[in-house]
């Protein structure tokens, strides 16, 4: 008889829990797609897809994040975006690029995996001072007026 894997079946790692696409231009699309690991934790996995025209394949490389990580990489995330929107290009209309509403007008699409269902999400702009030791500042911060995760995602 086979070595047989009682967990083979349900393999966790290559099903998503929670999945969130992004479209950058038309070649590019990043998947933001939280897993499970067999001890029933949790870790994000980050995913840039790029389309190759030579044999109409996907180049695809991936980043793990796990969960004691999650805040020190929006710390730093954040604070990378914000100097390179302030410091480097305080000019740069940035909003103008947030036009990939393909599948609502003003909303912001989300695909559960499980199913390949889509739903859209209205956001609104909610302005939050963060106030930490050294000086305070502002962020803009994208809400979907659900506010059940929102402990979540606190840095």
């Amino acid at each position: 008889m086979a070595y047989e894997n009682k967990n083979f079946s349900d393999n966790r790692n290559n099903e998503s829990i929670y999945s969130k696409r992004i479209r950058a231009g038309k070649r590019r699309t990043y998947f933001f797609d939280v897993r499970s690991t067999r001890g029933n934790d949790y870790f994000i996995t980050i995913t840039e897809s790029k389309k190759r025209f030579d044999d109409n394949g996907y180049e695809r490389h991936k980043m793990f994040l796990y969960k004691e990580d999650f805040n020190k990489f929006i710390a730093a995330l954040n604070e990378t975006v914000d100097y390179v929107k302030t410091e480097l290009m305080p000019d740069f209309d940035f909003d103008a690029f947030n036009h990939d509403n393909e599948e609502g007008e003003g909303g912001d699409s989300e695909y559960a995996t499980g199913n390949n269902s889509y739903t859209t999400h209205q956001q609104e702009s909610v302005k939050e001072t963060i106030v930490s030791e050294a000086e305070p500042e502002t962020t803009v911060v994208a809400s979907t007026n659900d506010d059940s995760n929102v402990d979540d995602w606190k840095i």
